[in-house]
């Protein structure tokens, strides 16, 4: 029981921390708004214009499906380490994980997901 106190009050630790930077600056920063503070910005200069209509979708799309890639990709590295242990199932087992993993990556690829234009 020892051992999940300790698991615990690192937990509490570090939402309080957490909490303590959120509201730290609300508490100690200035707050002095003005009218210029509350213009568009864009790399230094006015803005031609604001952006109209929707924006394009497909860099949160290559974005999501490198870290769905990614993540799934991890679960090579437990595998890699027992793989002697876990025989020829485990080689079955991963053979068939990266299968769908890449039966994932060429239909995202035919569906133009990876294509920027």
């Amino acid at each position: 029981m020892l051992e999940y106190v300790s698991i615990l009050l690192f937990a509490a630790m570090a939402g309080v921390v957490g909490l303590v930077m959120l509201f730290a600056n609300r508490l100690l920063g200035p707050h002095k708004p003005t009218p210029i503070k509350s213009q568009p910005f864009e790399c230094g200069v006015e803005p031609i214009a604001l952006p109209h209509g929707r924006l394009p979708v497909h860099f949160y799309v290559a974005a999501m499906l490198f870290v769905v890639f990614d993540v799934e990709l991890v679960f090579l590295f437990p595998w890699a380490v027992l793989a002697q242990r876990l025989g020829w199932a485990g080689l079955l087992e991963m053979g068939l994980f990266l299968l769908i993993v890449v039966a994932g990556f060429v239909y995202a690829w035919r569906q133009g997901a990876l294509e920027f234009k």
